[in-house]
C-alpha cells in the first residue's frame, strides 16, 4: 500500500484526483494548505505528494522546502501556470515533477506510477547486491543510502537516480535527453534547463566546490558525465 498525499485549496480539484488515482494499492490523504500537508507527513508514512503551488496559509514552494529539510519522498507539483519560470522554480525548492492544470487522468497516473517506481525501487534499472564506491561516493541500491567521504547524504528520489545512472556508468556521457527518458520514461524537446536544475542542486551535496565539480563534469555540446573511472580514478 502506497501512502499518497494530495494537497491543494480546490476541493473539487482533490476530488477529481481521487478519482483518477482509484487504486487498492493506494492510501489517499486529503489537505488543502502547506500547514496541513505537513501536520500530515510529520505523522503518516508518506510515499509521494502531488501538492498545487497557489495555496493559502503556506503555499507549495514553502510547504515543498519545509518537506525538503526531513524528507525525500518524491514531490509532483500541480500548477495552472505554464511558463517555464513556475516549473522550475518548484525544481529548485526540491520537487521531482511537475504537472500544468488542466492536466489529463492518464498523465497523472502515469507521473505517479513513474516517480513511485523510482522511489520504493520497484521494477526499473536491475538490482545490484553490493554497494558501489567510486572515489569518495558510496551508494548501496538496496538500501538506497549515499555517502560522501564516509558522511551520509539525504537525496530526493530523482537525484539518487540520476547519481546512480553516472556510477553505473562511469566515463559514459549521457546527453540532458537521456537523462530526462531514464527519469521520467518519457521524451521531451527542451530538457535541457530542468536537468540542469536537479544536477545543481545534487552537486551541492556531493561536491567540495560545486563551481569546480569533481564528479559530475560538463562536456561542453555533448552532456554529463561521472568524473571518476570504476577503480576511482579521475577521467
Amino acid at each position: 500500500m502506497y501512502n499518497i498525499l494530495i494537497c491543494d485549496d480546490d476541493k473539487y480539484i482533490v476530488k477529481a484526483l481521487k478519482i483518477y488515482l482509484d487504486n487498492p494499492e493506494y492510501n489517499i490523504f486529503e489537505a488543502f494548505n502547506g500547514k496541513e500537508a505537513l501536520e500530515i507527513i510529520g505523522s503518516n508514512e508518506i510515499h509521494l505528494v502531488l501538492m498545487d503551488i497557489m495555496m493559502p496559509v503556506a503555499d507549495g514552494l514553502q510547504t515543498a522546502e519545509k518537506i525538503r529539510e526531513k524528507y525525500n519522498m518524491p514531490i509532483i507539483f500541480l500548477t495552472a501556470k505554464s511558463e517555464d519560470n513556475d516549473k522550475i522554480t518548484g525544481l529548485e525548492v526540491g520537487g521531482d515533477d511537475y504537472i500544468t492544470k488542466p492536466f489529463q487522468p492518464a498523465e497523472v497516473c502515469a507521473r505517479v506510477r513513474s516517480q513511485l517506481r523510482r522511489y520504493l525501487r520497484l521494477g526499473g534499472i536491475e538490482k545490484k547486491p553490493h554497494t558501489i564506491t567510486i572515489g569518495g561516493i558510496t551508494l548501496d541500491p538496496d538500501s538506497k543510502k549515499v555517502t560522501v567521504d564516509g558522511e551520509p547524504v539525504q537525496l530526493t528520489s530523482t537525484q539518487y537516480t540520476i547519481l546512480k545512472l553516472f556510477m553505473e556508468n562511469p566515463g559514459k556521457t549521457f546527453s540532458s535527453k537521456e537523462i530526462y527518458h531514464h527519469i521520467w520514461n518519457e521524451d521531451t524537446s527542451s530538457p535541457g534547463q530542468t536537468i540542469a536544475v536537479h544536477i545543481r542542486h545534487l552537486r551541492k551535496k556531493i561536491e567540495i566546490n560545486p563551481e569546480e565539480p569533481m564528479y559530475i563534469k560538463v562536456l561542453w555540446g555533448h552532456g554529463y558525465v561521472f568524473g571518476f573511472d570504476e577503480r576511482g580514478n579521475k577521467i
